[in-house]
């Protein structure tokens, strides 16, 4: 059998279980510590997931130098990312953490930089590439069977009530679920984006204190334009949490429901006033790993066989850079850079 990969996981909150129950995790890596500030929570975890073997510990640098594990999986909160991965770093390790990359765009960059002077890879849990569909999506578009793409849309409304600590978040919806959707345009089109106006306003209603609803216009590269509409306290008539997508292109549009629903219609005639369409299938792409799954599976693959993995941080910090640059325009009232 080979050698499970050893592992310090960081932060033992609720996220902690999407990473310990990964079905990669029980067969390719050995959790060596549990570390979190509240011992309490670690020992939970411990128990929780039968991982007797595991040191418990509120202490990071200390439980690195110990167990000299392979890698860390930072599961904290955001504003704690950077020192959470830049001491695993300096103790040799390979780091996963959870999305965002960072809790301001300075500390994103010294940790990418970070990474890349200690020739470590850093990824970012960036889940939602991990999904068939997305997956069937992208290959679809990549065929050209709907020509050069121009612009792509997003609408994702939600009535989300998590109580909490997002009902007083500032820029809850930007900050703290749009990474994931601005993502995914990025993955679909392979486009960055260049600049932004972002409008963001908390509707009549609203159980959150600031910027629960957002419409936002990015120029990409490529010539792509790429509008985002969101709400997080949209009652009823809910899209997925993958969003409600239109992609067009020179020769054909397609619609995806964030879910199984895609459909793709080309144009069949050259001449009309408005041309004739055909349906055409998307092929299913199949994955033997998705979600959180899906992620630590291609990083520990990477970790062991080398590579990049395909949410590696220096390709994240462009996705977190559109989050970032949203706020700015929103705030300013005007049209920003975005700056990775």
């Amino acid at each position: 059998m080979p050698r499970k990969i050893r592992v310090v996981l960081v932060g033992c909150g609720d996220i902690s279980g999407a990473w310990l129950s990964s079905q990669t995790v029980k067969k390719k890596v050995e959790i060596a510590a549990l570390v979190d500030i509240k011992k309490v929570a670690a020992e939970n975890k411990r128990d929780e997931y039968g991982l007797s073997d595991a040191i418990v510990s509120t202490d990071l640098a200390g439980t690195l130098a110990a167990v000299t594990p392979d890698a860390v999986f930072d599961c904290t909160l955001p504003k704690a990312h950077c020192g959470v991965t830049l001491t695993a770093l300096a103790h040799g390790c390979h780091v996963l953490g959870e999305k965002p990359l960072a809790d301001t765009m300075a500390n994103a960059r010294k940790m990418v930089a970070a990474a890349k002077r200690a020739k470590k890879i850093y990824a970012v849990i960036q889940n939602r590439r991990y999904q068939a569909e997305i997956r069937s999506l992208k290959r679809f578009l990549g065929s050209g069977r709907i020509g050069k793409v121009t612009s792509i849309q997003s609408n994702f409304f939600l009535g989300a009530h998590f109580g909490g600590f997002r009902d007083k978040m500032k820029h809850v919806l930007l900050i703290d679920m749009a990474i994931h959707t601005f993502d995914a345009a990025r993955f679909l089109t392979g486009a960055d984006a260049k600049n932004v106006y972002c409008h963001e306003w908390n509707p009549s209603g609203s159980w959150y204190a600031h910027g629960a609803a957002a419409v936002a216009v990015f120029e990409m590269t490529g010539g792509i334009v790429y509008t985002y509409e969101g709400s997080w306290c949209a009652e009823a008539c809910n899209t997925t949490w993958e969003a409600d997508w239109r992609i067009v292109g020179t020769k054909g549009s397609v619609l995806w429901d964030g879910g199984s629903g895609i459909r793709a219609e080309v144009t069949t005639a050259k001449e009309g006033f408005i041309r004739k369409v055909k349906s055409v299938r998307v092929p299913t792409v199949k994955l033997i790993r998705t979600g959180h799954d899906g992620v630590i599976g291609e990083f520990v693959d990477c970790v062991e066989k080398g590579g990049v993995p395909d949410t590696v941080s220096s390709d994240n910090i462009k996705s977190l850079a559109m989050v970032h640059a949203a706020v700015e325009s929103a705030t300013r009232k005007s049209r920003v850079t975005v700056k990775a």
